[in-house]
């Protein structure tokens, strides 16, 4: 499947300037945000291994929502007060 992107001129030109002679843009998009090639981490998780990944990277971010360091922080400076 193929998916086009909007970008601005700026950037295109950027990305233009960056491109090499025997890349397409997508391999230079790849290579200057060192996204990783599909082909490359293929196979490397099993649908087990990598459902147990994603479920991990999810408690994770419930986590920071539910009681982020800014919250703790904010929780420590109140209690600092209260002892005053």
């Amino acid at each position: 499947m193929v998916k086009t992107i909007r970008v601005s001129e700026e950037y295109h030109a950027w990305l233009s300037a960056h491109k090499r002679d025997d890349e397409t843009m997508e391999e230079t998009l790849r290579r200057m945000t060192r996204g990783p090639n599909p082909e490359d981490v293929a196979g490397l998780l099993t649908e087990a291994e990598a459902e147990e990944a994603k479920e991990a990277v999810r408690g994770l971010r419930n986590r920071d929502r539910d009681h982020s360091r800014f919250d703790a922080a904010r929780e420590a400076f109140a209690g600092e007060d209260a002892d005053e």
